[in-house]
């Protein structure tokens, strides 16, 4: 009386396949885990407003730097964005980009501390014809972009 000893080729391929899905498996969850830190979500002032927000969740706001809002304290620079509904104070600490300017559009990423947003980066536009997608469409909805470009009040009709 012989009985089999080890496995046969049905088993030992069924175990490279298992083994292989679990190792793909637990790549994919670490990969989704580390990336979770990274997302940032992007928002208008009023959905920030609109939304409960996480203390110290990584946000991006964008929209237009408010005319005649730019403050300065040495370092420290404190600035309203607009979407053209609502205004969100933003503070930032370090050197602004060359191009910021007053009326012009603004990517912001940091947290929402009560009312006042803390940037840790702050992105302006690079040339009169660009915007970020997120930022022109936000204040498309707003009524507050007009096609050719150029920001301001929409125009009315």
């Amino acid at each position: 009386m012989s009985g089999k000893i080890g496995m046969g080729r049905k088993q030992k391929r069924f175990v490279f396949i298992a083994s292989m899905l679990g190792a793909g498996a637990i790549s994919l969850g670490l990969i989704l885990y580390t990336l979770n830190d990274n997302i940032v979500f992007f928002l208008s002032p009023s959905e920030i407003l609109s939304k409960t927000t996480i203390p110290q969740q990584r946000l991006r706001i964008g929209g237009l730097v408010e005319a005649n809002s730019l403050k300065r304290n040495g370092d420290t620079a404190a600035f309203s964005v607009t979407d053209g509904k609502h205004n969100l104070l933003v503070t930032y600490n370090g050197a602004l980009p060359d191009l910021f300017r007053e009326g012009q559009g603004v990517v912001a990423e940091g947290h929402l501390q009560g009312d006042i947003f803390r940037a840790d980066t702050v992105f302006a536009k690079h040339d009169e014809n660009y915007m970020p997608r997120e930022v022109a469409d936000a204040l498309k909805k707003q009524g507050y972009w007009q096609e050719n470009g150029k920001t301001g009040e929409a125009k009315q009709k």
